[in-house]
């Protein structure tokens, strides 16, 4: 063999060489990008059936039974830690007449492992909630909470409401699935009134656990906790400063609770 096809024929080997790790890059890059819109779209389908209260259709969206470090949290009052608890909060979830869910996902952050075993993501969520309280059943909540005057003979609860949530997902025969949930509720405010002197006198109902208002407004509370809550969240007051919480998730190659 010359020198020249020698030379050639190493040429050629170490192009073949740069080609496949290019290749191989090209692909790891193209799931990255298909395991993030996967996950994007996860989150998004949990809050349309969450808006149309067909809760019961997101159980399927959490890791299986029995894995290792299943986790949600909602409020101050503690988390849940077993896949009977995280899903209870799904379970018998009621559709009452007049009430109105309508939480806006927006602001991704979405980073997927190197490894793509799991991944990260925070959402900002902007939203309305609103319904029909029997007027019984709401003299057991502060006046500040509800609308002046009644809709057929109920009292009228329509508020804004800001949430963060932070969620690690885990990649389950080949799909995406929740794993770690968590929900801050930032702020909120009735329709009549601004959010900044509500957040004065409702400091202390954020560590209630509240889940929903059912039938006739009925407040419905949280099943009890598997443990307490490691943090806190801490909303909105005019006397405090805003902290970045949760920390929006950077590149990464493995799994890091960052969110606990």
């Amino acid at each position: 063999m010359t020198d020249t096809v020698a030379d050639e024929s190493a040429a050629l080997r170490e192009e073949l060489a740069t080609l496949r790790e290019e290749l191989a890059e090209t692909r790891a890059l193209a799931r990255r990008a298909a395991d993030r819109g996967e996950i994007e779209n996860l989150f998004s389908r949990y809050m349309y059936l969450h808006n149309a209260f067909q809760d019961e259709q997101i159980i399927p969206f959490w890791v299986k039974e029995g894995t290792e470090g299943i986790r949600a949290r909602y409020t101050n009052a503690g988390q849940y830690t077993t896949w009977e608890s995280v899903t209870r909060y799904h379970r018998g979830r009621p559709s009452p007449v007049g009430k109105l869910i309508l939480h806006a996902t927006t602001t991704p952050v979405i980073e997927v492992a190197a490894d793509g075993r799991t991944a990260k993501g925070v959402w900002l969520m902007a939203g309305t909630e609103s319904g029909l309280t029997d007027p019984e059943v709401a003299k057991n909540s502060p006046d500040y909470m509800y609308s002046p005057g009644e809709v057929q003979g109920k009292k009228v609860w329509a508020h804004w409401v800001w949430c963060k949530y932070a969620i690690d997902f885990l990649c389950q025969d080949g799909e995406w699935k929740f794993w770690k949930f968590r929900c801050y509720e930032l702020a909120r405010a009735p329709f009549e009134e601004n959010w900044v002197s509500f957040g004065e006198k409702n400091q202390d109902a954020f560590d209630l656990d509240l889940m929903y208002f059912g039938d006739d407004g009925k407040p419905v509370f949280m099943p009890p906790a598997d443990e307490p809550a490691p943090s806190h969240n801490h909303p909105y007051s005019p006397s405090t400063v805003q902290k970045l919480e949760p920390v929006p998730p950077v590149p990464h190659e493995t799994f890091i609770d960052t969110y606990e």
